[in-house]
């Protein structure tokens, strides 16, 4: 995987929450008729709908198994239909398997029954929160250019793009096209090398 010190061999896309933000956790907000809440035991056969839901078939208990391992204590955030009691959005704050400290947000994903609603907007704000009350750092994520709703609600939400490898600003151009959002990759830069310059001073490195 790649990391701050920017490996190559890594393509997806990854963003990162920018180190002004970290005394500003983001609140989780819904609209009428949903709640919030972590997770219950017997939440797992929704879980896995609400994935294949998404566009990622295939979950199961097994497959679930080696992701609850890494989430933080009150760290799966569901949001959920008062009308049917049905989760209909998700996410995760994982522990980084890149970052000793860090923290990933995973596995963002909403039933399109309930889209346009800032339901994945809401469980990934609580997930961004949990990390910092946590005091994970750096906190980031992996994504794909073809996740457009997701890719909106992570720049809205305050992430940014880390451009680490050569390709990275012309697939973060055309996804900023496509979003009709601000393409900005020197202030990214610039704010990426801020949170470098943090993240080595506190493991000790020059």
């Amino acid at each position: 995987m790649a990391t701050l010190s920017e490996n190559e061999s890594y393509t997806q896309l990854q963003m990162v929450w920018p180190e002004r933000l970290l005394n500003a956790p983001p609140a989780a907000r819904l609209p009428p008729g949903y709640t919030l809440r972590t997770y219950r035991r017997g939440d797992e056969p929704r879980f896995c709908e609400v994935m294949e839901l998404a566009g990622w078939p295939g979950w199961n208990d097994e497959r679930l198994q080696p992701w609850i391992s890494r989430i933080l204590p009150g760290g799966w955030f569901m949001a959920v239909h008062e009308e049917s009691s049905e989760i209909v959005a998700t996410a995760m704050a994982l522990r980084s398997e890149v970052y000793p400290c860090g923290g990933e947000l995973g596995w963002l994903a909403s039933d399109p029954a309930h889209a346009g609603k800032g339901l994945g907007m809401a469980v990934s704000a609580a997930a961004t929160a949990r990390f910092i009350k946590a005091g994970s750092r750096p906190i980031h994520l992996y994504t794909e250019d073809y996740r457009l709703p997701a890719l909106k609600t992570y720049l809205k939400l305050g992430y940014i793009p880390f451009l680490y490898t050569p390709e990275m600003p012309e697939r973060w151009r055309a996804v900023c096209a496509q979003l009709q959002w601000p393409f900005t990759p020197e202030v990214w830069r610039s704010e990426i090398s801020q949170l470098v310059s943090v993240y080595r001073r506190e493991r000790g490195e020059r």
